[in-house]
């Protein structure tokens, strides 16, 4: 993993310049600034959607679930990766930018995640949640 880490200036590197070498110079430089200034964009808009959120809520008096930030969190990570120069970790940040790309990426690192089900509009007052369990007592047992 450090090795990719490590590499990674490098490969992006080379993309602009394969990218210059494709279109011109002033295409791959103009083409950072762009993503720069996009990724920046992201990030100012998620913060003021975050923080606005975060005050409703409060105000509201709702408890503040991770599930808030989740795709404020992803949001502004892929307006990280847009921030830094190179056509590969745009790439990253297109596929976390997608809903269903990123959902799935999630899954597929976290694992599923419970789901809550409210009642329909007759009234009753009962939630069915959906998830992953285990017994733990079966575990104590053997």
């Amino acid at each position: 993993m450090r090795f990719v880490i490590m590499l990674l200036p490098w490969l992006e590197l080379l993309t602009l310049i394969e990218l210059g070498i494709k279109t011109s110079a002033l295409t791959a430089i103009a083409y950072v600034f762009v993503t720069l200034f996009l990724g920046l964009a992201i990030l100012r808009r998620q913060g003021k959607d975050m923080i606005e959120r975060l005050r409703q809520q409060g105000q509201s008096g709702q408890i503040i679930g991770p599930e808030l930030f989740l795709d404020d969190m992803a949001m502004g990570f892929a307006g990280l990766l847009l921030i830094f120069p190179g056509m590969i970790t745009d790439f990253m940040a297109l596929i976390v930018m997608v809903g269903p790309l990123r959902r799935r990426l999630a899954r597929a690192v976290f694992g599923p995640q419970a789901t809550v089900h409210r009642s329909g509009p007759s009234g009753e007052s009962h939630e069915t949640i959906e998830g992953v369990y285990r017994r733990v007592d079966d575990d104590k047992i053997s």
